[in-house]
């Protein structure tokens, strides 16, 4: 026995916390704490019900302890850690492993945290759990896979050198207290972990080896577990898989002092945005609040400060017309904390920032004057109650990942769960001590807007994200407005909340069949309205959706445009009334498409009949002032000004969209039209909206028919809607690309300081109510997936950004890639059909029946697992009744057809549809290209890792477009097979992929030939790249290495070099084949892989250039509209 708590198992392998862990009421999964004899604690739950099995381990050691000379070493270790154990060495095989059996997998590294989870279909967790174990038993860190990864830490910094939440960080960080290791930079790129170790002649894996010796240790590492399997299965699967981990009895260095210290206190940063934001950021130093568990006094500051009502700081910024939105919470780690409020200015706050920043003190000075109220702690502590007693499911790789997270903070072994969300008690004096350090002494400002005041210069530059910026002592003005501010009647406390919920019960009882879609309960010429009561989760809420169509809202730009206006000045008229609602967990939205106006009302059942009701009336009868509506078509301008500035992929995505949608108005299109829209063209425009409409809706919770249709008529009532003819009900349809054709369209990326480029790579397969097509297009998705990821970021390390997965649009279904990255579209593209035509086309020749078999199994578990909470549920109802195909029992019908589905009709799936060389292929590819030049962007060269065979294909066939020369180009492009292919930097080196063990003498000759390796003999080469040729490691990988690992080539040459040397191999190889001696039989994988070898400077010919979307559309047969499975008459 250990304590009166820890009590040692029979077998003394562990200890089991013997007192009962704070659960909510509604969670009727077991849970067991156990902690190993290597210190490691772990919590297990058992849930027989759940599909999906799940675990996290989160180690105490984040970028607080990376060496100040090797900065992102932690994060490096969180990368590099993935790629393969000694009982695992493959590094792909976990991926691998989790992919085929419909899991995932990711990780993170924050200050002081590395957090690992996946997820995994529950009959496959102890696989996974065994592979997961091993990362932490015996990693082997591979020397090949470190200039990779750390190639792919890089590109997801630079994913980020655009992002302003990111360079406002980091100028915030860089600004503080150097003796603390807040002040670091967290990320890592190429210059801390390749360049600096270089230059300090450190060897960066021995580094990481030490990193993770020192840190890697069982009595700082937290585990959870997330099975099927009972508490004492999961028990000993722990027991057995994590008593390996090494124990270093590692005692973590405190951190002396606060990183916000005083000689960084009054002063205000400006600095420079990338979007077109202007913020205000007001901060104190705070200790940490993880003692103050019980009581948490910063949320009850967090609670009065960003409160929305009447009477608060939002109210008073608005109606002088300074802000627009009002955040504040604490942040903090294990020792300190930051409070923040952050404050959205408009214009005219930006010029009064001063006076804002003085609004904000004489609101704390309200709070402090009224002193510490406990009829506020305790609503506040009513509904942190009452969220925990119902709180639902969520996806068991997102509760573990919290729950280890909970686990380190320090709470009681009982509380682990309920740790950070139930509060305890009240504690007056300690609210009051925290109140206490908002003062006018103990903070500073950042101000972030693309135009600051003019007496602002931006004398400095951020060194790693390179931002301007300037920092300012605070004004004499401000300081003395600070010290004269009064008190204002304008400030109030919050009066109580009118929608707590005080009736909470529900009528439990035995369903013996559940229900599996809704009822139709209600149709008329204006409604239909569909029903589901739960009879799943029990708890007292439900979620309303509501669909009001109207064509009009896409007649014109200038109709789509007073629509997004409108549902903006609805939102913000709720607002002081809504809040109340939000923090009582009753929420709405209203939104738009081209059908007309969405609406969804969810949460507690009790008062959510009376937020529908105000919403509903508040559409009708909007009135809003002129000051408040400048304001938001300010901020609309904004936001179509920021839509330019948002990731190259997210662009990609946005064009393909549009390409392939009949209707939809572009950005741009929007942009120019919003300029003229007055209040009186919205106010005299949205009652036409609302007068003509079909009402579609879906009730779904603890109401009852009868409460169902009370509420939904009762909208009706209000709005009093005509009924829309039939020939408005028209939906809006896909193009539909001609088989045998490629598309293309290219553009700049608008942000003219992008370093990254993007390509979406779109291949239309079928109709989406075709069965057969597409269940076998979810299973291409789901084999694709890893080996898309494992092949262009993995080995290729094309860009941290890889995608692959199903686009769906409106009667059509296709597979897509997307990649963002450094490398040239073009190029990208090149990767993305050999992908398709080598490596997946291998995989699938070689793909056994069994391991085919597992992957069939695989999406069928995907597809029949349970809801895991009732806003899923709902969810998919809902979709099927959006989509206008009802097709409830989709599920079904595809796992029928996938148990029918053979090794061979996929296959033939996959040459017909998805082999490029196809007659039936069918593409539409977006490239986003960088106007940032190459020399430019930092880009180390990446190795291009591939297979050398491909399968599976159909007879060459090349198509050619006649469509009119004004809209498209037909590229004329050298064949893929050509031996002698433009060679650019962007480009693979075809000629020297084949490299073997028989052919290194043609290899050396060439070698010798340059300055670098005339030293080098045939020994020592075959000796070099001799693991890597058993490892089947691609060419361009091997010599990059000779060059510059072995032979000390200058980096601004390698390119050169390579290409040179592929030359000089071509001419030698083609004197080889002359020879008699040396004829040989090439076999049929050689000729597959001879053809795919593509000119990667150069599109596939072929390829039709779009110069016209628009033009484009036109020209595209279209698909038929949505077509409803279900039947109406049988109602």
């Amino acid at each position: 026995m250990v304590s009166n708590e820890w009590i040692t198992a029979a077998d003394g392998t562990h200890q089991v916390f013997s007192n009962p862990l704070e659960i909510p009421l509604n969670d009727e999964r077991q849970y067991r704490l156990i902690r190993l004899n290597n210190k490691l604690e772990a919590l297990v739950i058992s849930d027989p019900e759940t599909d999906r099995a799940s675990a996290a381990l989160d180690v105490n050691v984040g970028n607080f302890y990376d060496p100040d000379n090797l900065l992102g070493l932690a994060h490096f270790c969180e990368h590099l850690l993935f790629m393969g154990t000694e009982k695992y060495p493959k590094e792909n095989d976990y991926f691998s492993y989790l992919s085929e059996h419909s899991g995932y997998a990711n990780a993170w590294t924050s200050s002081e945290h590395t957090n690992y989870y996946f997820e995994v279909g529950h009959q496959w967790l102890d696989g996974a759990l065994d592979r997961f174990a091993h990362f932490f038993i015996d990693p082997l860190f591979l020397n090949t896979c470190t200039d990779r990864e750390i190639r792919a830490v890089d590109s997801e910094h630079k994913k980020n050198l655009q992002s302003d939440s990111w360079r406002v960080a980091q100028i915030e960080k860089s600004l503080s207290n150097k003796n603390h290791p807040w002040h670091k930079f967290e990320t890592g790129n190429l210059e801390t972990l390749m360049g600096s170790p270089k230059k300090q002649g450190l060897d960066i894996r021995d580094e990481l080896l030490r990193f993770h010796s020192n840190y890697y240790s069982a009595n700082i590492m937290k585990l959870c577990v997330l099975g099927c399997e009972s508490l004492d299965e999961l028990t000993a699967s722990v027991v057995e898989k994590f008593s390996a981990v090494a124990n270093k009895d590692t005692v973590l260095p405190k951190f002396e002092g606060h990183p916000l210290s005083q000689e960084y206190l009054n002063k205000q940063i400006f600095v420079k945005s990338v979007k077109h934001t202007r913020s205000l950021d007001i901060t104190f130093p705070f200790p940490g609040q993880s003692q103050y568990f019980e009581c948490q006094p910063a949320n009850y500051l967090s609670h009065l400060i960003g409160h929305e009502g009447s009477g608060s700081i939002l109210s008073y910024l608005k109606k002088k017309g300074w802000a627009t939105n009002l955040g504040s919470g604490c942040c903090y780690d294990r020792d300190n904390g930051f409070y923040h409020a952050w404050i959205e200015l408009t214009e005219s706050g930006l010029e009064n920032y001063e006076q804002v920043v003085v609004t904000f003190f004489q609101y704390v000075d309200m709070l402090k004057k009224q002193g510490v109220k406990k009829w506020i702690f305790d609503e506040v502590q009513s509904l942190a109650e009452i969220d925990f007693k119902f709180a639902e499911k969520c996806s068991p790789s997102n509760y573990t990942s919290w729950l280890v997270q909970n686990m380190q903070v320090g709470y009681p072994p009982s509380m682990v769960i309920s740790g950070s969300t139930r509060l305890r008690s009240f504690d007056a004096d300690l609210i009051q001590q925290h109140m206490d350090l908002l003062n006018k002494d103990n903070f500073r400002l950042t101000v972030s807007a693309q135009s600051l005041p003019d007496h602002i210069t931006l004398d400095q530059v951020e060194r790693w994200y390179g931002t301007e910026y300037q920092v300012l002592p605070l004004s004499d003005k401000l300081t003395e407005n600070l010290s004269n501010a009064e008190t204002t009647d304008d400030f109030a406390l919050p009066t109580p909340n009118g929608f707590l919920p005080r009736h909470l019960n529900v009528e439990r009882h035995t369903i013996e069949t559940k229900q599996t879609q809704p009822d139709l309960i209600q149709e008329t010429a204006t409604l239909r309205l569909w029903h589901k009561k739960d009879d799943t989760f029990w708890i007292p809420k439900t979620s309303v959706w509501l669909n009001l169509r109207s064509p009009l809202l896409h007649a014109t730009p200038r109709h789509t445009v007073i629509a997004e206006l409108y549902t903006r000045m609805l939102s913000e008229s709720l607002n002081e009334y809504a809040y109340n609602a939000e923090v009582a967990g009753l929420s709405y939205f209203i939104g738009f498409d081209f059908r007309g106006f969405f609406l969804n009302v969810s949460g507690y059942s009790e008062k959510l009949p009376l937020l529908l009701e105000k919403v509903v009336d508040r559409m009708k009868h909007l009135q809003f002032p002129q000051d408040r509506f400048d304001v938001i078509k300010e901020q609309a301008i904004r936001d179509y000004d920021n839509f330019h500035l948002e990731a190259p992929f997210q662009h990609a995505a946005y064009y393909a969209t549009y390409a392939l949608l009949e209707h939809m108005w572009k950005i741009d299109d929007l942009r120019s039209e919003i300029k003229d829209v007055s209040l009186q063209d919205v106010q005299s425009t949205f009652p036409l909206l609302l007068a003509h409409l079909h009402l579609e809706a879906l009730v779904h919770g603890d109401m009852n028919k009868a409460e169902a249709i009370d509420i939904v008529r009762n909208a009706e009532t209000m709005i009093q809607p005509r009924p829309l003819s039939a020939s408005q009900f028209v939906s809006n349809r896909s193009v539909l690309l001609p088989e045998g054709h490629s598309y293309t369209y290219q553009l700049a990326v608008a942000d003219a300081k992008d370093v990254n480029s993007a390509v979406e790579f779109y291949m239309q397969v079928c109709d989406c109510t075709n069965v057969p097509l597409r269940t076998r297009l979810s299973l291409m998705s789901q084999i694709a997936q890893e080996p898309c990821f494992n092949q262009l970021r993995t080995k290729e390390q094309l860009g941290y950004i890889v995608l692959s997965g199903i686009r769906s649009h409106v009667g059509t279904n296709g597979l897509r890639v997307i990649v963002q990255s450094e490398r040239d579209t073009v190029y990208l593209e090149n990767r993305i059909l050999d992908f398709l035509d080598v490596t997946l086309g291998k995989l699938l020749q070689e793909m056994t029946d069994t391991e085919f078999q597992s992957q069939i199994d695989s999406l069928i578990a995907v597809k029949t697992e349970r809801h895991q909470n009732m806003n899923q549920e709902g969810g998919k109802y809902w979709s099927a009744i959006d989509s206008q195909y009802f097709e409830f029992d989709d599920i079904e019908k595809d796992v029928a057809e996938l148990k029918t589905i053979t090794k061979e009709s996929f296959q033939d799936f996959y040459r017909k549809f998805i082999h490029p060389a196809s007659p039936q292929f069918k593409k539409f590819s977006v490239h986003l290209q960088s106007q940032v030049p190459p020399s430019d962007r930092d880009a180390v060269p990446a190795p291009i890792s591939t297979s050398s065979t491909a399968s599976l294909t159909s007879s060459d066939t090349s198509t050619q477009s006649d469509d009119d020369d004004d809209l498209v180009t037909t590229t004329s492009v050298s064949s893929a097979a050509d031996d002698t292919p433009d060679k650019t930097d962007d480009q693979v080196v075809p000629a020297i992929s084949q490299m073997s063990k028989e052919n290194l003498t043609s290899l050396h000759g060439c070698l010798t030939a340059t300055p670098y390796g005339k030293h080098l003999t045939l020994e020592r080469l075959e000796t070099l790249v001799a693991k890597d040729l058993e490892q089947g490691t691609h060419a361009e990988v091997i010599l990059r290495k000779l060059l510059v690992d072995e032979l000390k080539t200058n980096e601004d040459q390698v390119e050169q070099l390579l290409n040179e040397l592929a030359e000089q191999w071509r001419v030698a190889e083609a004197a080889a084949e002359k020879r008699p001696d040396q004829a040989t039989t090439n076999t049929d994988g050689e000729d597959a892989a001879r053809t795919s070898l593509r000119d990667h400077t150069k599109l596939p010919e072929g390829t039709i250039v779009i110069e016209d979307l628009l033009q484009f559309k036109k020209m595209m047969t279209l698909s038929t509209g949505a077509v409803p499975f279900f039947l109406f008459a049988r109602i």
